[in-house]
């Protein structure tokens, strides 16, 4: 075993025909060595009789005889190598893997791919590339399928370069015929090219899921606080519409006590008057009774003397004028509604309060825009006050300014989440405001409606106030508001305009579908010949409300 295992290294053993392990080996005359059928058909196939290898030419065809010594010797090889096989852990190929293209029956999984004989080899057949000088120098990579892609269709010669002109793996032929002109590099070159490319794409993609990664954790992140709002929303709800069932419970119950002492009281007096006309009625009965016996004597003595006192009806109570009224209950349940009512407000008030305070979280800074402002506006230096002025100036016709309407639009623009914005009002006594979609009309007339992509209130003649809604909706304010408040929840599509200092909702547009920027609004209005002349003023948002 020790001389096949020095052997084993060895080319003698290597058939130069067929590249495998010597099959009934037989000797040359001129010393080399063939496997017998190889150098047999080497022959017949060949005009001359002559030696693969040294190129010696036999004028009479040799008698081939197979050469015991090497056939002995191996013997020994193959034996040794199905030892070192059998000590392997080698595996049959499953579905997916790449078999060995040598193996017969069954296909053992290969271990290497060879890209100069273009065939796949299990540990077995792989051993004559790790041991035969002569194969060593072939490539070997990690088992791949379809070898012969790896041919060029066009000449059959193994894609060994690169066109980088035409992006393309070509063979020697390709760039002396095709890609004569082109720039053409080894694979090798191209590979290491373009292994670093791939390091800078893997980067990138590995950015990429990090950036989802935390995109993720921040979305999880919003989950949690919404649910945490959620939580506390509908704790702080239970509580006030359980303070609310007991307010209207607590009335009730106090209306009914009412109605009831009431009822109780018209029940005693009835009672007391009752009592007394029976009481009446017991002593007329008596009298009757003397009066009836009186009359049927016929004791002329007696009925003379009892009848003065018989003759006068007994002494009783005027009751024409005494009734027993039922009770009126009307003002008592209209009072306890008009307390119950006040009872409510104060609770929707404090509601309301911890509404606003709550959406005052989503202010946001908002400043005028002078590209978009009528010519005709004042707009303040740090473009927090806008009013009509009586002069048009001469000022640029850029896309973005209003032309006709004396409006104008805040600079930052919304495409997502929630922001919210004050507006003082004080002093005008007609003015619009709320918020538009990028895309509006900005030329001409303009009709203010969501459909044209307008979601704003306004006040008329100091004292109408509407949504131009489709249609318009008459707003009925229990007083004037000096301070408006602008809250839009962009994914809700909801746009609320609040009263400030009263805490109220003056109106909500709901189910709007955004699907471009918003723009805060503002319209002072025409200043009506002096009348209306006070500014609009974007105020800083107080959060201690």
């Amino acid at each position: 075993m020790s001389a096949a295992s020095n052997l084993s290294s060895e080319d003698q053993f290597l058939c130069s025909i067929c590249l495998d392990v010597f099959t009934d080996p037989v000797s040359t005359p001129c010393g080399h060595n063939f496997c017998k059928n190889c150098i047999n058909e080497h022959w017949n196939t060949s005009d001359r009789c002559q030696c693969p290898m040294c190129k010696e030419v036999f004028n009479t065809r040799p008698d081939l005889r197979i050469n015991t010594f090497i056939s002995e010797m191996v013997a020994q090889f193959r034996q040794s190598a199905q030892q070192k096989t059998s000590s392997s852990e080698q595996q049959e190929s499953k579905p997916g893997e790449v078999p060995c293209d040598v193996c017969t029956g069954t296909k053992l999984k290969a271990l290497k791919s060879c890209l100069v004989c273009l065939v796949s080899y299990c540990e077995t057949h792989l051993e004559p590339h790790l041991t035969a000088s002569r194969l060593k120098r072939h490539q070997l990579i990690d088992p791949v399928k379809n070898l012969e892609d790896r041919m060029c269709t066009k000449h059959d010669k193994p894609l060994e370069l690169f066109c980088k002109t035409d992006q393309t793996c070509v063979c020697m032929l390709c760039t002396v015929l095709d890609h004569k002109t082109h720039d053409v590099v080894p694979l090798k070159e191209e590979y290491e090219g373009k292994k670093v490319e791939l390091k800078k794409t893997e980067a990138e993609i590995q950015q990429m899921i990090q950036k989802r990664r935390l995109k993720i954790q921040e979305i999880k992140h919003s989950v949690d606080l919404s649910e945490e709002d959620a939580d506390r929303e509908i704790a702080e709800g239970v509580q006030v519409f359980t303070d609310l069932k007991e307010s209207v419970e607590r009335g009730l119950n106090e209306l009914i006590k009412t109605i009831e002492e009431k009822q109780k009281t018209t029940e005693k007096q009835a009672e007391a008057f009752i009592k007394e006309l029976e009481q009446e009625i017991s002593e007329l009965k008596k009298r009757s009774t003397e009066v009836v016996k009186v009359s049927l004597s016929e004791d002329h003595l007696h009925l003379l003397q009892s009848f003065p006192y018989l003759k006068a009806v007994p002494s009783t109570k005027d009751w024409t004028k005494v009734s027993v009224r039922p009770s009126s209950y009307e003002p008592t349940v209209g009072r306890a509604v008009v307390q119950l009512e006040e009872t409510l407000s104060k609770k929707i008030k404090k509601l309301l309060e911890a509404e606003l305070k709550r959406i005052q979280k989503f202010a946001v800074d908002v400043t005028l825009d002078p590209d978009t402002a009528h010519p005709e506006l004042i707009l303040s230096a740090d473009g927090k006050q806008v009013k009509h002025g009586n002069v048009k100036k001469n000022l640029p016709d850029n896309p973005e300014r209003f032309s006709h309407c004396v409006f104008v639009l805040g600079k930052k623009s919304f495409s997502s989440g929630r922001f919210y914005f004050e507006v003082q009002v004080n002093g005008k006594t007609d003015w619009n405001l709320g918020v538009v979609r990028e895309s509006i009309n900005r030329k001409g007339n303009i009709t203010l409606s969501p459909k044209n992509g307008y979601w704003t209130i306004w006040l008329r003649n100091g004292n109408e106030y509407k949504a131009l809604a489709n249609p318009l909706v008459r707003l009925s304010l229990k007083s004037r508001p000096q301070k408006v408040g602008v809250f839009v929840d962009y994914e809700e599509g909801l746009v609320s305009f609040y009263d400030v200092d009263a805490a109220a909702l003056i109106y909500s547009f709901t189910g709007c579908s955004f699907k471009e920027k918003l723009f805060p609004y503002f319209c002072p209005c025409d200043n009506a010949g002096g009348k209306n002349t006070a500014p609009l003023i974007i105020c800083p948002v107080n959060q201690t409300v």
